[in-house]
């Protein structure tokens, strides 16, 4: 467990700025990291009594832009380093190089009771069936695109959702016969959906996390971003579908 010393009311504006309020820690991340890091925030709190942590969770891409936009934030976590490292080269990193904290697979995600009948990626190229994608802004979108490529599979597209959240909710309401998107997302939704395993080991999403140059609370955020390589963090991550790091 990461010990942390915070003086709350330290804040610049907005909560955490007057005398016994909470420190509020704004925390921006990938979509796909939004149940875990709800479950996370939760342990976090509970064990630094003083700090509330409120989440930003959307589609990588969007978010560094936001960030290099001026957008409070006090944590960056994206689903890959080509995300982060436009932060970085931004200047909008706090000291010390971003942390990777987790992995993921991509995983073919189809409806519960596979209607669509779909076995592998060679399937999503089969024009009747109804396939997406997330935008090829959003890392799940990149790195799903790389994992056609790398099988030889022209899939058969018909949307491309912003995020894989966007991607996974039209999967399990039975709109799209499939989609890729990552092996937790596919943990996270339970029996709406099953997965259908990628072969692909050279394809993974990375997840770096930093606390960032203009946080409201330095201590809080270099803190939280420590916290997500402890062992504790690690054994909520595994449980979520989540891989350690290399």
């Amino acid at each position: 467990m990461v010990a942390l010393v915070i003086s709350t009311g330290c804040g610049r504006g907005g909560r955490g700025s007057g005398p016994g309020s909470p420190t509020e820690l704004r925390v921006a991340a990938a979509a796909s990291l939004t149940e875990v890091f709800t479950a996370l925030g939760a342990r976090f709190e509970a064990a630094h009594p003083g700090v509330e942590v409120t989440f930003d969770f959307g589609a990588s891409s969007d978010l560094a832009r936001a960030i290099e936009e001026g957008a409070p934030a006090d944590v960056f976590a994206p689903a890959d380093t080509r995300t982060m490292a436009q932060v970085v080269d931004a200047g909008l990193m706090a000291a010390g190089a971003p942390a990777v904290f987790a992995r993921n697979r991509p995983e073919i995600a189809v409806p519960a009771g596979n209607p669509g009948s779909v076995h592998g990626l060679d399937d999503l190229a089969r024009p009747e069936l109804l396939v997406g994608l997330c935008a090829v802004e959003a890392p799940c979108g990149r790195l799903a695109r790389v994992v056609l490529r790398n099988a030889g599979v022209s899939a058969s597209v018909d949307t491309e959702e912003v995020d894989v959240k966007a991607l996974v909710t039209r999967i399990a309401a039975g709109e799209l016969d499939a989609g890729i998107v990552y092996h937790s997302d596919v943990v996270a939704v339970g029996d709406a959906v099953a997965g259908v395993a990628v072969p692909d080991d050279s394809a993974l999403a990375t997840y770096p996390v930093a606390a960032l140059a203009h946080a409201s609370h330095p201590a809080a955020a270099a803190a939280f971003a420590a916290y997500l390589s402890s062992p504790p963090a690690r054994a909520v991550l595994d449980r979520a579908g989540f891989l350690p790091p290399p």
